[in-house]
């Protein structure tokens, strides 16, 4: 089950996050980004955060440890911003952590052009994407981190935010365990995703027990109120069964339809080619930053 702590430090609120969450200290020194249950997201979304990500990791995805965050708005009260201290008043209780990467920074476009990441690697995360009906790693949403972690050379990818996954809870769709989703524009296209050789390896591993054992750990608060369900155990059981049978269906919506190097180097050329069309005359002359990395630009036409 997840650890429970005490958050007993407010460091900040990240409004880079559409349910604003804030960086806490907790009692157990640890340092977490917690999501609110008084969220716009509501606690679907943090259901979705516990399922996704306990599945990543429990196939050896790296993806950081959750906790269980009890959190009480009176060590926020120095928060300046009302629409925040409104959400923390709704929040009281139990929250959702997840345990901060210092010196992490976002998997953006720029990053991707420089970081490699494995074709199987990349399967095994477009992979659980698919299963999960996680429509939120993108190339311009990637919720994915690059970690050096002490001792890593080279840095790792980490995956982060699953909030916007499991979307057919949202209606409680089940009719359709074999649908596939869009997945050309997926934050790691560019990398040649196997996903065969992954749905090979991790469809086997994904078993109505293993399910079981990640849904457990939802607290039942987040899943009492659910409309249609009578109990919590309920509730878990459609998540198994519905999660269980997309597994079974796997070769209906395995992602295809990657671009190819020569076609993502034809996106670029043309990228480029608008970019520099858009320019004034003055600066038709300066090295395109964007292009690639400044470590690669040619500077010598431009240091006589």
């Amino acid at each position: 089950m997840l650890r429970d702590v005490t958050a007993v430090r407010y460091l900040a609120p990240l409004h880079s996050g559409g349910s604003v969450p804030a960086l806490v200290e907790a009692d157990d020194c640890g340092t977490y980004v917690v999501k609110f249950t008084g969220s716009a997201q509501g606690r679907k979304a943090l259901v979705a955060e516990v399922i996704v990500g306990e599945l990543a990791r429990a196939l050896g995805l790296r993806f950081p440890e959750l906790v269980l965050v009890r959190f009480d708005p009176a060590i926020a009260a120095h928060e300046p911003h009302q629409e925040v201290r409104e959400l923390h008043g709704a929040s009281a209780g139990i929250n959702l952590g997840m345990d901060h990467l210092p010196g992490a920074w976002d998997f953006t476009p720029e990053a991707a052009r420089t970081f490699r990441v494995d074709p199987l690697e990349a399967g095994r995360i477009v992979w659980l994407d698919a299963l999960t009906a996680n429509v939120d790693r993108t190339v311009h949403s990637s919720n994915l981190m690059i970690w050096p972690t002490l001792g890593t050379v080279p840095p790792r990818l980490w995956l982060i935010d699953h909030g916007a996954a499991l979307v057919f809870h949202h209606r409680w769709d089940l009719s359709a365990p074999e649908k596939a989703y869009d997945f050309r524009h997926h934050a790691l296209g560019r990398y040649a995703p196997d996903v065969r050789a992954a749905d090979a390896e991790l469809a086997p591993r994904v078993t109505e027990a293993l399910l079981r054992e990640v849904v457990a750990q939802v607290p039942d608060a987040w899943l009492a109120l659910e409309e249609g369900f009578a109990t919590p155990g309920e509730v878990r059981d459609a998540y198994v069964g519905h999660l269980h049978a997309r597994v079974r269906a796997s070769a209906a919506w395995l992602p295809t339809g990657f671009p190819t190097p020569g076609e993502l180097a034809a996106e670029e050329t043309r990228r480029a080619a608008r970019t520099q069309a858009g320019r004034p005359a003055w600066l038709k002359h300066v090295p395109d930053l964007h292009g690639k990395p400044a470590a690669e630009q040619d500077w010598s036409a431009h240091l006589e």
